[in-house]
């Protein structure tokens, strides 16, 4: 057999799903059953019980599961060993984030880490936190970026920055002239907020119920883009963190209020596998997230 036929099984297992793990190999749902196939035809074993209706693994299925694991972990060690020795660091680092991590951190994050090693492909793609944990932990992206990170026994959760959040307003708003204003005062304006299952609308959530106030938005969205277009015509008022808002605020077209009488803060996190064999470019990335330092063949 193949590596890459350890790594379809272990993906399958996983996954639990034949159509996900021929996604992530790039192959048919169909190359999956007959990988599987021939790999108990191989090995004069049934490793998936048939009579299941969902994927459910024999006694010899787990014992073939942990030992396929461990000669992928030894083949990544080998090639990462390997390169460690060259000195190469290289290859693509795929990222998946939330919107205004994407938009608002990681940018310069991307253009002072690839300044330093240009033969490194980082691959970003937008998603949905939900979304986020669900790659990470099946392996379909190497590091999630996600704010409110909260744990999971098979991720190693890092957070790397918290950001104030604000009250934000049209210039036009009353709120526009005011030097800092309570959840009081803004539970009784017009409130445009995230879309419910969004972490940072649950922070804003507790912290109103906290104060035993109630508020029912007038709109919701599932990015921080299209609520501040709706803020700056005056549609509402809206609670964000401010380091999105710095553009607009610069050029008038949005105004930011401190928020009083409580600290809201939105923490911003890095996730990814548990146990796995870091590669190179993925042992450099992380710390510089965390400390903003590059390291570059022991010089800083």
């Amino acid at each position: 057999m193949q590596i890459g036929n350890f790594k379809v099984f272990v993906d399958l297992v996983e996954t639990g799903s034949f159509s996900k793990a021929a996604k992530l190999n790039c192959i048919t749902q169909s190359a999956v059953s007959q990988q599987l196939r021939a790999m108990e035809k191989q090995y004069q074993v049934l490793v998936v019980d048939r009579g299941q209706k969902q994927l459910k693994l024999t006694a010899e299925g787990r014992f073939f599961y942990e030992a396929a694991r461990r000669i992928l972990r030894a083949h990544d060690e080998l090639t990462t060993g390997l390169l460690e020795m060259k000195r190469v660091i290289s290859g693509t680092l795929s990222i998946e984030t939330i919107y205004s991590i994407g938009l608002h951190e990681l940018p310069e994050m991307i253009r002072s880490f690839t300044r330093v090693y240009p033969d490194v492909n980082l691959r970003v793609e937008y998603r949905r936190a939900t979304q986020i944990y669900e790659h990470v932990l099946n392996n379909r992206t190497d590091i999630g970026m996600v704010a409110f990170p909260h744990k999971h026994p098979q991720l190693e959760v890092c957070v790397f920055k918290a950001d104030r959040m604000v009250a934000i307003c049209s210039p036009q708003h009353a709120f526009a002239r005011r030097k800092s204003v309570g959840l009081a005062d803004i539970a009784h304006q017009k409130f445009i907020a995230f879309e419910p299952d969004i972490p940072t609308r649950k922070a804003v959530d507790a912290a109103f119920k906290k104060q035993k106030l109630s508020v029912e938005p007038v709109m919701e969205f599932d990015n921080v883009e299209t609520l501040k277009r709706a803020v700056e015509i005056d549609a509402g008022v809206s609670i964000v963190p401010e380091v999105t808002v710095q553009q607009e605020v610069r050029q008038g077209a949005l105004v930011q209020v401190p928020i009083k009488g409580v600290q809201l803060q939105r923490p911003l996190g890095l996730v990814y596998r548990k146990g796995r064999v870091l590669p190179p470019a993925m042992k450099r990335f992380i710390p510089f997230v965390m400390g903003g330092k590059i390291f570059s063949d022991g010089k800083k």
